[in-house]
């Protein structure tokens, strides 16, 4: 999470942050990092009435992100390690598993019992309370993630971009909120690099038609409301821009 002035960004795991917090911090001298992967709820008192920025994906892209980050490790995070069996599994196993959390009491033990009971600001920063409740929920992990880190807001404005125009998108972001960012910084979101991208395949090629179907569901209402599907990575063209998508709303866009 940063805060800055004139809007709080928060830190959606695996959906472009990386890149936006390098823009951030290296040109917004006011910018203040408060901590890593914090939810709305974890925005100081002194920033409760700036707009916060948030960012999305397609769900089918980030498991294949997510899988491929840990993967390529030295120390894979304890939340792979128990869905994959230490590393033994392949994607579609993994995958399933991870998607069955919230059905699988046993599994979710397991992995409540070696996460964190507070924020460590490092890693998924994913602490033991703040993922027991998938328990039954029939979400998927990044639905639920979503949920975590935006979901606590109610009644703050909440400006939900996509990963996949996330250029274009935080460009609309500022003209929104009126923010004339340094040039230096306008310079880096027109032609920085991507930043802690995971080395993959085409995604689409990693599913089974089982698993596929897995994640629409669970999944599904975080893929209706930013109008994703599987074929296509950027959101259908009848989804409205981000111009029109971004705005004042006491809740993220799924409820």
């Amino acid at each position: 999470m940063i805060v800055t002035p004139h809007f709080v960004y928060v830190h959606l795991h695996k959906s472009g942050g990386t890149f936006i917090n390098e823009a951030l911090v290296r040109h917004v001298p006011e910018a203040l990092v408060v901590g890593y992967h914090l939810p709305v709820s974890s925005i100081p008192q002194e920033a409760l009435d700036l707009p916060v920025l948030g960012f999305v994906r397609n769900p089918w892209t980030y498991y294949v992100s997510w899988f491929s980050f840990q993967r390529g490790l030295p120390q894979q995070n304890h939340l792979f390690r128990c869905v994959s069996r230490d590393n033994s599994l392949g994607f579609k196993d993994t995958i399933r598993r991870l998607l069955s959390l919230e059905s699988d009491p046993a599994l979710l033990s397991q992995v409540l019992q070696g996460l964190p009971e507070v924020y460590v600001n490092r890693g998924l920063n994913l602490p033991r309370q703040a993922l027991e409740p998938i328990r039954g929920s029939g979400r998927g992990f990044y639905s639920h993630l979503y949920r975590h880190m935006y979901g606590s807001g109610a009644g703050r404005v909440l400006h939900i971009g996509r990963t996949e125009s996330l250029r274009q998108d935080l460009a609309a972001f500022f003209g929104k909120i009126r923010y004339v960012p340094p040039e230096a910084m306008s310079h880096h979101i027109e032609v920085g690099l991507a930043r802690n991208r995971s080395v993959h395949g085409d995604y689409r090629l990693y599913y089974d038609d089982e698993l596929r179907q897995l994640v629409a569901q669970r999944d599904g209402e975080l893929i209706h409301a930013y109008g994703y599907s599987f074929e296509q990575a950027m959101p259908a063209r009848a989804v409205p821009a981000l111009a029109s998508v971004l705005g004042a709303v006491a809740e993220p866009r799924i409820v």
